[in-house]
């Protein structure tokens, strides 16, 4: 470690990104379950957790399933089938169809329209959300205007412009599959997310505002969708005698011991995101004299802001090279770079992110159609190719980005060391 850093000392203990915060309740709760002998994905725990998101959120049914991702392929499903109709087993519903798709997210929002045989279309980020830019969107339905289906995601706690997106939708008939997995509990013109889908979802893996370790959630006003979404998830068994299955399921059930974590958690909700939002105004004020941003909170939101980021200026980025799986940087004074910042709180035993790789630079999804505010495509498109006419956001955003150490459990001076820290990787 060069000399910038000498008198810091290395965290005893580590300084994690974002880890479980538990409170006691939890414990009870899945004790309750394993003395009843409800250790199974029935039970009072499923069915309690369920009511409490759902009047949470604000909507009349929601379904406990073993992960956000289970609860998006649902809805991917659902809304395929309302769209389309349905479709063979081997076949999936979105055969041969384009889905608008945030492209400034975890894969786990797009490959379920993989899964259902769909081609996701990437729409860019808007530089005051980082999320799906409803200018962009404009400009697909511009070029693809037979799309019926959009996958909207919040990225890191922060609503989008979802009621503009949900106006282009309307305009063009298409229903919105709203991946609220990061932003439970945020709130976006006093309403919560998760409440303006055809189809929404939450999770609670680990690392999220409210965790059961794993496990999410399906929630909609539809009681027919909730039914739907309930057979499906328990390998679509029919009402039979015997075990009678008409069509393909999954085994997507959530677990009544997770559900009794998730329970014990949701007293805390807004205690937990009054902490996170300590922690990005600390942030935002010990950074501020720095060439850096946070990452943006748009009026007439209210993030739950479960991570805290910051965007380096382009005129204080070090040289900063990325492959596909190693990066390489040249440290120079008064500049950084995520990568360096992120080696350097590593070795002080504090745990950061790079910013979600966009899903149209994923290997997988590189012949993928990406669409920026001007129109631009990039993969296999037959229409055009103009690299210099408009910014990609999502991948400046990426470039310049990172996730700092933001764990409800990290103490005031633990996040003061850490903003010291960034302050020498300046120097």
């Amino acid at each position: 470690m060069d000399s910038r850093f000498d008198g810091i000392k290395r965290f005893e203990k580590k300084v994690w990104l974002a880890s479980p915060t538990m409170h006691g309740d939890e414990l009870k709760w899945v004790t309750d379950a394993i003395e009843k002998n409800w250790v199974s994905t029935v039970g009072e725990n499923i069915n309690e957790s369920e009511k409490l998101v759902q009047e949470k959120i604000g909507r009349k049914f929601a379904v406990g399933l073993s992960s956000g991702t289970a609860a998006l392929h649902l809805a991917i499903r659902l809304a395929g089938e309302k769209l389309y109709g349905p479709q063979p087993a081997n076949v999936g519903t979105l055969l041969g169809k384009k889905v608008f798709c945030s492209d400034m997210t975890f894969d786990a929002t797009v490959n379920p329209i993989a899964y259902e045989g769909g081609e996701a279309v990437f729409i860019d980020t808007e530089t005051d959300s980082w999320n799906m830019s409803p200018e962009a969107l404009k400009k697909a339905f511009e070029i693809y205007p037979d799309v019926k289906l959009i996958v909207v995601a919040y990225l890191y706690g922060t609503p989008g412009k979802i009621d503009e997106i949900r106006k282009i939708a309307d305009e063009h008939g298409a229903l919105i599959v709203e991946d609220a997995a990061e932003s439970f509990g945020a709130s976006y013109k006093g309403v919560q997310t998760g409440k303006f889908g055809d189809y929404s979802i939450i999770s609670f893996n680990g690392n999220k505002i409210i965790t059961g370790s794993s496990g999410g959630m399906f929630v909609t006003d539809s009681e027919e969708d909730c039914h739907k979404v309930r057979k499906l998830s328990t390998q679509a068994r029919e009402n039979a005698p015997w075990y009678q299955h008409e069509e393909l399921g999954y085994n997507y059930r959530m677990s009544n011991i997770v559900a009794g974590v998730v329970r014990g958690q949701m007293p805390y909700l807004e205690e937990h995101i009054a902490s996170k939002k300590r922690i990005y105004e600390r942030y935002k004020e010990g950074l501020k004299d720095l060439p850096v941003s946070m990452n943006p909170i748009p009026d007439d939101t209210e993030p739950n802001y479960w991570l805290s980021c910051i965007v380096i200026d382009k005129d204080a980025m070090c040289p900063h090279v990325r492959s596909e799986k190693e990066v390489l940087y040249k440290s120079e004074p008064g500049k950084s770079c995520p990568t360096e910042i992120l080696d350097v709180l590593a070795s002080f035993n504090a745990e950061g992110r790079p910013i979600w790789k966009p899903m149209h630079m994923q290997p997988m999804y590189r012949n993928n159609i990406f669409v920026t505010t001007e129109g631009i495509l990039r993969g296999r498109s037959n229409a055009y190719i103009d690299e210099g006419v408009a910014a990609d956001v999502s991948a400046d955003i990426f470039e310049r980005g990172l996730c700092l150490p933001s764990d409800n459990k990290m103490t005031e001076e633990e996040q003061d060391i850490i903003i010291d820290i960034i302050h020498r990787c300046f120097k």
